[in-house]
């Protein structure tokens, strides 16, 4: 785990001076049926496009809330990364984009019987949002349509 005193004075004034959101409740819907019959889709944050979708926009004030649809099919090797956080070394994700994306994961899991499909899609989102009102109010609700269309049973965030 990671300590404030390894990032920059500006980072860590920043990160002890956000007005970090709460959730509460934590809306949860627990599983009607076993994993094993169960549908999944990857939710990334890893800023995750495919070669000729549009770049995130990293110049955007409070981050780019919007998100990418990737298909189930795609291979990792293909993907483009455009995460704009100085605070992680990006390199371990370029070598192995299933460390953030682990789509190639659940295609095994599948072939093992224990999870019943993958999802047509998966959604990539930038991190790094520091202004969520867009993400909250409009994103993430097309996102939530779009997986609910898709019979997704199961969201495997994966924050990066």
């Amino acid at each position: 785990m990671g300590d404030l005193s390894e990032f920059s004075l500006r980072w860590r004034v920043f990160l002890k001076t956000y007005r970090w959101r709460r959730i509460d409740p934590l809306p949860w819907t627990p599983l009607r049926k076993p994993l094993a019959q169960c549908r999944v889709a990857l939710v990334t944050s890893a800023a995750f496009s495919l070669p000729g979708q549009p770049r995130f926009d990293e110049t955007m004030k409070g981050g780019d809330s919007s998100f990418r649809e990737i298909p189930a099919d795609v291979d990792v090797s293909t993907l483009v990364e455009n995460h704009p956080s100085e605070l992680f070394d990006h390199e371990a994700m370029h070598q192995d984009p299933n460390l953030v994306f682990p789509v190639d994961r659940l295609r095994e899991l599948v072939e093992q019987g224990r999870i019943g499909s993958v999802a047509p899609r998966h959604l990539s989102f930038m991190g790094s949002i520091t202004a969520p009102g867009r993400l909250v109010q409009e994103h993430a609700p097309r996102a939530a349509r779009l997986l609910a269309q898709d019979g997704v049973d199961v969201a495997l965030l994966v924050p990066v």
